[in-house]
């Protein structure tokens, strides 16, 4: 008897997407492809899984010329921001470079750049991460000045902070360095474009 292969339809075309953070010494990015017709809501989750953050803060989308995209609040009522719902990503770029801004108060600044473009490719499944580097910052820990007195007090275990910072993150073998492409693509299995 044979076993049905559920057959995943191949996108229009895929972008592969460098995405990098901001202000991080050393450098954060991630090499990432999504299909072209991407929405910007579906690229957040993207970008939250590639980057191992937990989708527990605002965020929005800034293009190159100002225009501003993000999921509308309740609770606030911004009449300058489009939602991301359905506004693709090759809307928003619109031949430039686009920003990702997650968590307003550490203000994580993502650069998205499309580097190219690739012809379908039959039973590839999307996202996927195909490179990168660096560990993501551990979210609520200050943004950039946090996260490098973080690099600091982490990397020194008699710094008084050190032992803290172990306990709050679970590990004391945190390293700025370290990028695993499969516990990236095991995230982004879970994320449905």
């Amino acid at each position: 008897m044979a076993s049905k292969v559920q057959r995943i339809k191949a996108p229009t075309g895929i972008l592969q997407l460098h995405i990098e953070l901001r202000g991080t010494k050393p450098k954060v990015w991630r090499r990432v492809l999504v299909p072209e017709t991407i929405t910007l809501a579906r690229l957040h989750l993207v970008i939250q899984a590639a980057f191992g953050w937990g989708h527990s803060h605002l965020h929005e989308f800034i293009a190159g010329d100002g225009e501003r995209y993000g999921t509308p609040d309740p609770m606030y009522d911004d009449p300058g921001s489009i939602s991301s719902e359905s506004t693709r990503l090759t809307t928003a770029l619109n031949r430039s470079t686009l920003s990702y801004v997650y968590d307003f108060g550490d203000y994580w600044d993502h650069r998205i750049k499309v580097e190219k473009k690739i012809a379908p490719i039959p039973e590839f499944v999307l996202p996927f991460c195909a490179g990168g580097a660096c560990a993501t910052p551990p979210e609520d820990c200050g943004g950039l000045p946090g996260y490098a007195e973080f690099v600091r007090a982490m990397a020194n275990p008699d710094d008084p902070e050190h032992d803290d910072l172990v306990e709050w993150i679970g590990t004391d073998a945190w390293d700025p360095l370290a990028f695993d492409t499969i516990e990236i693509n095991d995230r982004l299995a879970e994320v449905k474009v």
